[in-house]
């Protein structure tokens, strides 16, 4: 396993598995060097298939890739459906081997297990999605299939567009119930354009911390890092428009 890659540092059940690729470890070419997974960004396909059994071959896990939206579906993988395409943005299941895997290069990855690893998922959160309550309905799905409470949850936020580089306009201060006043909020900051337009900087890691949070996870790790401006270590389709996707994925291991 290549050791850019991220382990959640969630202390969980052993039988829990989770990482989150970078873009070190696999063998395409520029601009999508090296580790990328997704096969719509324009790459070789047989440098993404290659990629994809890599991350196979590491995790000793079943990837089931989901063509995401920015909604907030959320599918449940067994036997048969681990094997199918799915439009959505969110996986969970209960069955050893199956991998939930989200693919980014700037919205956010939220990975979840269940107490005794009776359950886990993965959601693709953008703010469009995270807005939407993708986070919600995963956690309800992982929630309804290990039979527990959302506070037994463990969480884990993986890289994403930072604070710092996340410029928004009103549209999605009004989509997470935020007057788009011109001052700073909580999540988000508030900068005017060389050109005077109204703009602000949203940290949606936050957002999603304050999600789970009112769910009542409270074991929530992760979300320190920024896509935008490691440009060395993650892709970021904002900053370079043509580039590679990330997965991040979480399974139960036999």
């Amino acid at each position: 396993m290549p050791n850019d890659w991220l382990i959640p540092d969630w202390a969980l059940d052993a039988r829990v598995g989770a990482l989150m690729t970078t873009r070190a470890g696999g063998i395409s070419v520029a601009p999508w060097d090296s580790l990328n997974l997704g096969r719509s960004s324009g790459d070789d396909p047989a440098a993404v298939a290659a990629n994809r059994a890599r991350l196979a071959l590491a995790s000793g896990a079943t990837h089931t890739y989901l063509s995401q939206v920015h909604g907030d579906r959320v599918i449940r993988l067994d036997a048969e459906s681990a094997q199918g395409s799915h439009t959505a943005d969110a996986a969970w299941t209960d069955r050893p081997g199956l991998a939930c895997t989200v693919m980014v290069a700037d919205c956010l990855p939220v990975l979840l297990a269940a107490p005794g690893a009776r359950a886990v998922g993965a959601a693709h959160a953008g703010w469009r999605g995270l807005a939407g309550g993708v986070v919600e309905r995963t956690v309800q799905a992982v929630c309804e299939g290990a039979s527990c409470e959302p506070g037994e949850l463990a969480a884990w936020l993986g890289p994403c567009i930072g604070p710092e580089a996340f410029e928004v306009g009103a549209d999605v201060l009004q989509a997470f119930g935020v007057p788009p006043a011109p001052h700073s909020s909580e999540r988000f900051r508030y900068q005017v354009r060389a050109d005077g337009q109204p703009r602000w900087r949203a940290d949606l890691a936050g957002l999603a911390r304050d999600r789970l949070r009112t769910l009542g996870i409270s074991r929530v790790s992760g979300g320190t890092w920024c896509t935008v401006t490691d440009p060395s270590r993650f892709f970021s389709f904002r900053r370079d428009g043509v580039t590679g996707r990330m997965a991040a994925c979480v399974w139960i291991r036999p």
